[in-house]
């Protein structure tokens, strides 16, 4: 089970970014994930006229290390670790090392 999943609100802790908070928007491969709205850079595309996508400068969000970021505790307003408990029926469920609580997903 990984520590982070797609639509969990995370904090930025290092980088060009730091501070900023954001959601996961996907997980790219098993140590970078893209945050919305964090670490956008401006791309030079080519049109492709037989797909009709138009060229020029698009935005983009590039993926960050996942070292980088921090679940955020709405509860502390900090950010936050995350650790696994294993409940009376062997599932095993994402926690917040400071205090305890379950993260909805």
């Amino acid at each position: 089970m990984r520590k982070l999943k797609k639509g969990d609100d995370v904090i930025i802790i290092a980088g060009k970014d730091k501070g900023k908070r954001g959601s996961v928007v996907r997980l790219s491969g098993p140590k970078h994930i893209v945050v919305q709205g964090v670490n956008a850079v401006k791309k030079h595309q080519k049109g492709n006229p037989s797909t009709g996508a138009a060229g020029g400068i698009i935005a983009k969000e590039m993926p960050l290390h996942i070292s980088n970021v921090a679940i955020y505790n709405f509860d502390t307003k900090k950010n936050d670790r995350v650790g696994f408990k294993i409940d009376e029926d062997n599932n095993k469920t994402r926690v917040f090392k400071s205090n305890n609580e379950l993260i909805e997903t």
